[in-house]
């Protein structure tokens, strides 16, 4: 015959399973019934967490814009069109920066927008402009253009991951690394200038394949370095200098000129200002002697 507990209260306490829909009160039967695609996430709303389900349709409608650019950008590389994908590629980096805005101004910021932007930006300015440089460019080289092309994509993807883990800690003036849109514009525009004008660049040349390799490699490795570039989102909110706008109109000027090679030097400026920032920045640091740290 079992011999009853003498001491009950000793026993552990039923702990419910959470991971049991029968014992998880956040489980409801209804929110996935297995025929249809749902979206079912935890939000903040004035100090407490309510469930959410379904997405926000204009942010992520834009954010399906720029993924089908990526995706036709691709496409027509792989066509021999190379001039529509650059043009895909620069109309993704105007949707990517569209959707955020959009989802900021409609207070509809979501963990899936996040990701789902995050996978749209890996196409459109990660695999994109790789498949580009390498159909355009960097096939000839063989197995050297193979991997400069997918060092580029690997650099995308770490830069991504890398955003995606310091979100929250990171301050918004600056990115850490080239931001992976203004690399895609980079090596776009590069190839831009290639096409509209073949009588400087014959990229059937081997010495001009290698300056493409060169430059898919150098942009790719800026995503992933600690090199701080300013990002622009405050400058909307605050007042600046009248001679501020001097340089902006050069700027325009020279894009309205010859909008491929402006918007390639533009972009080679953007990619130098960071590294220049940082050598004066380490410069400006006091240098300590030995002694003075030893305290000798």
């Amino acid at each position: 015959m079992a011999t009853p507990d003498k001491y009950p209260e000793r026993r552990p306490a039923e702990q419910p399973d959470l991971l049991n829909p029968l014992d998880n009160p956040a489980y409801d039967d209804d929110d996935h019934d297995g025929l249809t695609f749902e979206i079912i996430e935890e939000e903040h709303h004035e100090g407490s967490r309510v469930r959410s389900k379904g997405i926000y349709l204009f942010p992520n409608l834009i954010t399906t814009i720029a993924l089908l650019s990526g995706f036709y950008s691709v496409i027509a590389s792989t066509s021999g069109q190379f001039e529509r994908a650059v043009f895909a590629i620069f109309l993704a980096a105007l949707f990517d920066g569209l959707d955020g805005r959009v989802a900021r101004a409609l207070n509809a910021q979501s963990a899936f927008g996040e990701q789902y932007d995050s996978l749209s930006d890996m196409l459109s300015f990660g695999v994109a402009p790789a498949i580009l440089v390498y159909s355009w460019a960097l096939q000839p080289l063989g197995r050297v253009g193979l991997a400069c092309a997918f060092i580029y994509t690997a650099c995308a993807a770490f830069r991504l991951a890398r955003f995606n883990v310091q979100i929250a800690v990171v301050d918004k003036r600056y990115f850490i690394g080239l931001a992976s849109p203004l690399a895609a514009i980079i090596v776009a525009s590069g190839i831009w200038v290639g096409i509209e004008q073949p009588t400087w660049i014959d990229h059937s040349l081997t010495a001009w394949q290698i300056i493409y390799a060169f430059l898919s490699v150098a942009v790719g490795f800026l995503m992933i370095s600690n090199v701080r570039y300013f990002s622009f989102k405050e400058l909307d909110r605050k007042r600046v200098p009248f001679i501020v706008m001097l340089p902006v109109v050069l700027v325009l000027i020279a894009i309205v000129y010859d909008i491929p090679l402006g918007l390639f030097v533009v972009g080679l400026i953007y990619a130098s200002s960071g590294i220049v920032s940082t050598i004066m920045a380490r410069k400006k640091k006091p240098s300590h002697s030995i002694k003075e740290i030893t305290g000798a």
